[in-house]
């Protein structure tokens, strides 16, 4: 009775841990070595994806092979129109190309990703033509990408995609060091001003995190998509339309923990207080036994 009772706790333990909750609507993490997924949720629905487009962004603007020196100006063209939203680069700033794309993927910044498809080759014309051959190149057949910042709701795609997408992103060396960027501080026409990377698990530590993009907009809720190593694995993160930042951390930190065998250690105290109640329950029973043994003595006598 004793050892199924052990049973039943190690074997609930194992079932949440299979069954992690998560409170993002949609998750994915994709273990890199074995090509294994390791935990999943609704990873297959077509969403929207907000500014986890600004990696397509990167990759398209960076296989174009453009002069990242190159100054560009910030115009009026740039400015958010869907969605209304604020910036910290000013129109008119001048930035080089480099900057721009820092910019786009540590800080997320609209107005940045725009000023990236409109100075592409060809124009915004060429450049959405470029997304949707790497779509088609990466096998991204449920991904709709219709503008380089990710404010529209017609940018959508699922996290089996996004795995995709990160695992291509992973091998530009440029995208890797600015989306990991914990912050940094940038000449904005003559005032320095301090920029922080969206993705708060950035720097900190026992966080080794390869590639990061945050996102949210209404429609998307807030959305994470990271590659790092944990317990010695690489695993690639997807998750999306949380409804809150903290829940979206919350979900990150606690796939951390699970990776990180921490549920083990906790089926192993789980097993020591099991076996510590067992032990006592015992003893309980011997002393009892002996006080009815002494007692029968006694009558005999």
């Amino acid at each position: 009775m004793f050892k199924k009772s052990l049973l039943a706790i190690v074997l609930a333990y194992a079932s949440a841990a299979s069954a992690l909750p998560f409170s993002s609507q949609h998750a994915i993490v994709f273990e890199e070595a074995s090509g294994k997924i390791l935990l999943q949720k609704n990873a297959n629905a077509i969403v929207p994806i907000a500014s986890l487009t600004k990696l397509m962004t990167a990759m398209v603007v960076l296989d174009a092979r453009q002069d990242m020196d190159e100054m560009i100006s910030i115009e009026e063209t740039d400015v958010d129109t869907i969605k209304h939203s604020s910036s910290r680069v000013p129109v008119g700033s001048v930035l080089s190309r480099k900057t721009i794309l820092q910019l786009a993927l540590m800080s997320s910044d609209n107005r940045a990703a725009a000023a990236l498809g409109r100075t592409y080759p060809g124009g915004i014309e060429a450049f959405d033509a470029a997304v949707k051959q790497k779509l088609e190149i990466l096998d991204m057949h449920d991904t709709v990408i219709a503008e380089p910042t990710g404010l529209s709701a017609r940018n959508r795609s699922t996290a089996v995609d996004l795995v995709k997408m990160v695992t291509a992103a992973s091998y530009y060396p440029e995208i890797a060091q600015m989306s990991t960027e914990a912050g940094d501080l940038i000449d904005m026409n003559g005032e320095v001003i301090s920029y922080r990377n969206t993705n708060r698990l950035v720097g900190q530590k026992d966080w080794d995190i390869s590639v990061s993009k945050t996102g949210f907009t209404r429609e998307a809720g807030r959305c994470l998509i990271m590659r790092m190593q944990l317990a010695g694995r690489h695993v690639i993160v997807v998750l999306l339309n949380a409804k809150a930042s903290t829940s979206r951390m919350l979900d990150a930190k606690n796939i951390q923990h699970y990776l990180s065998g921490r549920l083990s250690s906790i089926v192993t105290k789980t097993r020591s207080t099991v076996r510590a109640t067992a032990a006592r329950v015992t003893k309980k029973k011997k002393s009892t036994i002996h006080v009815v043994a002494s007692k029968n003595r006694t009558r005999l006598q």
